[in-house]
């Protein structure tokens, strides 16, 4: 049954299991300039791998009115990813279309960062609420083996620091995959650089996303381990969630130096309050992160007959989301609990990260 709350026009609904849908995450881009070894190694992302091709990309028209439809349904957050979202031409003016959107209260940008310097007075300009950078490591090494040699670490830090300066409404944040005996030890050194600059520093339990990462369990670092870890050296306390949703538990240090997060799909899933869908750069609709299969939606948008009526893209999209009976990282728990109750449900490969995003 359709949730009979409204929001303005918009009419949300609620999937199988009552959640609403309220943050779409676009993948403008399938290509990216880093060949980290979780996402894209090198060894499958060579030099002779297809990539879509621009006609196979959605383009602004198609993603703005993809997300204006999805407004309507209750989404209030938008959030431009990748691949590497920069490489996109014009992103921009993409930007400056999606926050007119009425209902839309927030869009935000992930990126590697390394074009991010010369990108922020364009990305500020046409609106852009927030950044958030991904950083694993400030060591020059671990960072050139985790991006997989493709860029100077100086140009990632760059890029952080112009966007704080450009003073976004909803700030900088930088998010760390951490993976035990890899890139765990240098924790400390990352939170010491942005203790007392605004950045908030968020740490991602490494996930089995996609099929290339080789994922193992033995490499994933505990958050209440982490948080441990650093309450040790600089003592914290926890802070309540902004929204029921949020995806990552929040802590600030007790001497007033700032705010870290940790997002712990892996030990502590959040599927219940889950109420996200990734669209990707060729257009289909992903309802899960760790999703084996999307829906097409590009045939829909170009077909002419369409082209003045929503009606036919907004009924593909309520379908979608109340049939939506998504909740892996529960599953997944469950399985390792030994729930008779939760059979792995997944038949076929999980969908690449770089391909809707994270």
């Amino acid at each position: 049954m359709d949730e009979v709350i409204l929001r303005g026009s918009s009419v949300p609904v609620l999937d199988r299991h009552v959640r609403p849908w309220r943050d779409l995450r676009i993948s403008v881009m399938d290509r990216c300039n880093f060949r980290c070894p979780y996402c894209m190694p090198d060894s499958t992302y060579h030099a002779g791998f297809r990539f879509l091709a621009p006609r196979e990309r959605l383009d602004f028209d198609e993603i703005v009115r993809v997300a204006r439809v999805a407004a309507e349904m209750g989404v209030t957050k938008l959030r431009l990813t990748g691949g590497e979202p920069l490489l996109r031409p014009g992103l921009a003016d993409l930007v400056a279309r999606l926050v007119r959107i009425p209902g839309i209260d927030d869009v935000a940008l992930t990126t590697n960062g390394v074009l991010l310097a010369r990108m922020v007075p364009a990305l500020h300009a046409a609106g852009l609420h927030r950044v958030t950078v991904s950083l694993d490591s400030l060591d020059e090494v671990v960072f050139a083996r985790l991006s997989g040699g493709r860029a100077e670490l100086a140009a990632v830090l760059e890029g952080i620091e112009t966007a704080r300066a450009a003073d976004f409404s909803g700030g900088v944040k930088i998010n760390a995959v951490i993976q035990r005996g890899v890139n765990d030890s240098g924790v400390p050194a990352l939170l010491a650089r942005y203790r007392h600059t605004g950045v908030v520093v968020r740490f991602i339990e490494y996930m089995d996303v996609g099929n290339r990462n080789g994922w193992e369990r033995a490499h994933v670092v505990n958050s209440r381990e982490l948080l441990e870890r650093i309450e040790a050296i600089w003592p914290l306390e926890r802070l309540s969630p902004h929204y029921r949703g949020e995806v990552a538990r929040r802590y600030r240090y007790r001497d007033g130096g700032g705010e870290i997060g940790f997002i712990s799909s892996v030990t502590a899933p959040f599927c219940g309050d889950c109420s996200r869908a990734r669209l990707s750069s060729d257009g289909r609709i992903y309802t899960c992160l760790f999703a084996t299969t999307g829906t097409e939606l590009r045939a829909l948008l170009r077909d002419a007959r369409h082209a003045a009526d929503d009606g036919p893209l907004r009924e593909a999209l309520s379908q979608i989301w109340r049939q939506r009976t998504d909740r892996y990282s529960e599953e997944r728990a469950e399985r390792r609990a030994g729930a008779a109750a939760s059979p792995d449900t997944r038949q076929g490969d999980k969908i690449e990260m770089h391909y809707i995003g994270g």
